[in-house]
């Protein structure tokens, strides 16, 4: 029987894990054994992929960077990649902003739930009030401070310093480019073992996702807030979904114009990292697994890939963004606040650089949403209304930004002439070494006789 895609065994692990915590959450013990017996393996799982993001990144960008040999390919390629990322995040805040006036879904809020709403998650929302405020206080230029570790050994320990180790990787890969060729060989082949290394743990790492997710969407269901709330923020959430599926359809057709490849070529060399997405909430898990499935699957070159991901990964929130922007009006709505056209290109605007600074971790963006609404005058308390259903919605809005990832390199890559067809290379490939070969050659050999 021919062996299921990934995506599919994926899939299949985020049902089973819903019906699973289901089933047991009719039993008193079922939440407990849950989170207890269950919801590690999903933890662990997340663990392993954040555990090679770091040196990925370093390995990568270092491999992908010296690979370039010429400084101006560097320039020209970085320069397509944040103008082209930036444009794509000012398209997912307009339809953001789009789709909730057009649907009004603050209207639907009454008067009972927003007290109910602001109750519950109180103590939350002065937290990444709190969180907003300092970042607020740090000065105008403290992102760009940040951006430059003082100790990359302390910048590497911890997974929300990837700005800097990519930093980091970028000044150490042209430090490789201006020495003598002979001088950087043998480094150079230390990271092309390194990254390939680092490419075959990922592969196996993948053969348990579809046990990790099932951990994780059966934690997520027994954790999940009271069916009442997620009812009153329906119209909210559904706005949402529209915004970010109108997103994907954008990348697809960009992917489609510039690059002839096919939509359904797009989504099946994707999928498996949009559930990662899906289930992790975080692109910088996923980094791994979207530099895998780019370059394998939809034939991005790896110095393109290791170059525009990771970048990507840090400053492309466009699911963040359209997200941003939703919530701020929604909030103004529920408070009776009618926004001027002024407030919501203002929106826009500070939507768009708070994503470049939000941490690709679950929930970042929600201490970004702070800043855009004390921007834009909106009760900061109000954010209290949207926690209920902020976790699906992170779910979902990972995607994007992991689907923005892609067909941004795929553009990039063809813009430089480095898109190629897929080259997919299985997890047991090449062990042991040459013997794969052996047996079809034995068999060619009993044909011809």
């Amino acid at each position: 029987m021919k062996k299921l895609a990934l995506h599919w065994q994926i899939l299949l692990g985020m049902a089973a894990g819903v019906i699973f915590a289901l089933l047991l959450s009719n039993f008193d013990w079922g939440a407990g054994f849950i989170s207890d017996w269950i919801k590690p393996f999903g933890n662990i799982f997340i663990n392993a992929l954040k555990l090679i993001a770091v040196p990925l990144i370093l390995a990568s960008l270092v491999k992908g960077i010296s690979d370039l040999k010429d400084i101006s390919k560097l320039s020209k390629m970085g320069t397509r990649t944040i103008v082209t990322y930036i444009l794509t995040t000012v398209v997912a805040v307009s339809i953001g902003l789009g789709m909730v006036n057009l649907i009004q879904p603050g209207g639907t809020i009454t008067d009972e739930t927003r007290e109910d709403l602001l109750t519950s998650y109180a103590g939350d929302a002065s937290t990444r009030i709190e969180d907003a405020a300092r970042q607020k206080e740090s000065g105008p230029l403290q992102a760009l401070e940040d951006i430059v570790p003082s100790n990359i050994f302390a910048a590497a320990s911890d997974n929300g310093n990837m700005l800097q180790v990519i930093f980091f990787a970028i000044f150490f890969g042209l430090g490789l480019i201006l020495i003598p060729e002979k001088s950087a060989k043998p480094v150079k082949d230390f990271f092309d073992g390194f990254n390939d290394v680092i490419l075959k743990l990922i592969d196996l790492i993948m053969l348990t996702a579809p046990y990790g997710v099932f951990a994780l969407l059966a934690a997520l269901v027994v954790e999940s807030p009271s069916t009442d709330l997620f009812a009153a923020l329906g119209m909210y959430g559904l706005t949402v979904l529209i915004g970010l599926a109108l997103m994907i359809g954008f990348y697809v057709m960009l992917v489609w114009i510039f690059t002839k490849n096919t939509p359904a070529f797009f989504i099946n060399g994707i999928a498996p990292a949009q559930l990662l997405g899906f289930s992790t909430s975080s692109s910088a898990a996923t980094l791994p697994v979207t530099m895998e499935r780019v370059e394998e699957h939809m034939g991005v070159h790896k110095e393109v890939a290791s170059f525009v991901l990771p970048i990507g990964a840090t400053i492309n929130m466009d699911g963040t963004s359209l997200y941003q922007a939703v919530a701020a009006v929604f909030i103004a709505q529920a408070f009776g606040m009618d926004l001027s056209f002024g407030a919501q290109l203002g929106i826009i605007a500070t939507a768009t650089l708070a994503s470049i600074g939000s941490a690709a971790v679950p929930g970042a963006g929600m201490v970004m949403l702070v800043i855009v609404l004390a921007q834009a005058g909106i009760p900061e308390a109000g954010l209290a209304l949207i926690f209920a259903v902020d976790r699906p919605l992170d779910m979902c809005r990972t995607m994007v930004n992991i689907t923005g990832d892609a067909a941004v390199s795929m553009l990039v890559a063809k813009s430089v002439d480095k898109l190629g067809p897929p080259n997919v290379v299985e997890w047991d490939d090449n062990y042991p070494a040459g013997k794969e070969k052996e047996p079809e050659k034995v068999k060619e050999s009993s044909r011809e006789i």
